[in-house]
């Protein structure tokens, strides 16, 4: 069964960074496409990033161009997520999903495993 664990949330000012992480167990997770999604309240799921099985494929929604990154380690089964110039419109809470596919998609019911979430506040 395979697992998802975020961590790396928490509280941040207006244009600071922060880093987010998703370990991934129970299958080979270099097999796997990953994506970041996120839920701001009274907001419904979207999309925010993927990253191919290997690495060499990223895309992000407009709106994180250019201010968020996405990466994947896959010796240490993990995902990341560096934000950078945070603003309020940012928060919500982020989650991590794995995708049984080489590459990832913007639609969340194509993932097949979604970690527990991390909240994210951008606030000073």
């Amino acid at each position: 069964q395979v697992q998802l664990v975020e961590s790396g949330g928490g509280l941040v000012q207006p244009g600071g960074p922060l880093r987010l992480s998703c370990v991934f167990s129970g299958r080979a997770f270099s097999s796997y496409a990953m994506g970041w999604f996120r839920q701001a309240p009274g907001k419904e799921r979207e999309f925010v990033a993927a990253i191919s099985f290997g690495g060499g494929s990223t895309d992000y929604t407009d709106s994180v161009k250019g201010r968020f990154t996405i990466s994947r380690d896959n010796a240490k089964n993990t995902v990341y997520l560096q934000m950078n110039s945070l603003n309020p419109e940012d928060t919500a809470v982020y989650y991590c999903a794995a995708k049984d596919s080489p590459y990832g998609s913007r639609v969340d019911f194509e993932y097949n495993y979604w970690g527990q979430g991390t909240q994210v506040t951008v606030s000073s």
